[in-house]
């Protein structure tokens, strides 16, 4: 049975693990490794992630059992007036693939999203990252092409994603 909980700064290191894990396979292809060593210590280190959650991100990790397999992030998002919510990350395990991980921890977010009032969902994915089809089918629509440089050279070159609610 899967269970879903709000992590702490204590899970940040289970975070930090999945996320690291998930990471290297999906981005290695599209990046280079450099790249991806570059944003791994920027967005997953203990540090920044710490930070991420005294900037308001709310973490959300999915468990089998007693095996953290998934989780989520996300914030509010104010939007020229109109309160949106932004998904920043979503990784799952590669072992607890095809078990709807992604699609249960999304919905969660979007439950959430709609309680707090938010007005749409928004996220940023790689323009070539295959989860881009998992947005769409979930009825995301791409708002924007971006090209976001993050330093030491290096762009994130995204589409921003926005589900209406």
């Amino acid at each position: 049975m899967i269970s879903l909980r709000k992590a702490k700064e204590a899970d940040l290191p289970i975070i930090q693990a999945i996320g690291t894990t998930t990471y290297g396979p999906t981005y290695v292809p599209l990046l280079g490794q450099e790249q991806v060593d570059y944003m791994l210590e920027k967005f997953y280190s203990i540090a920044s992630l710490r930070q991420q959650l005294i900037e308001g991100h709310t973490f959300i990790i999915a468990q089998e059992g007693q095996k953290d397999i998934a989780f989520v992030s996300y914030s509010r998002l104010d939007e020229g007036g109109h309160l949106a919510v932004k998904l920043h990350k979503l990784y799952v395990l590669p072992e607890a693939h095809g078990k709807g991980l992604g699609k249960l921890l999304m919905n969660e977010v979007r439950d959430k999203a709609i309680d707090l009032g938010a007005k749409g969902l928004v996220l940023n994915v790689n323009r070539y990252n295959k989860a881009l089809d998992f947005y769409q089918k979930a009825g995301f629509k791409i708002k924007e092409t971006v090209d976001i440089e993050i330093g030491n050279g290096f762009f994130m070159n995204d589409y921003i994603l926005e589900l209406p609610l």
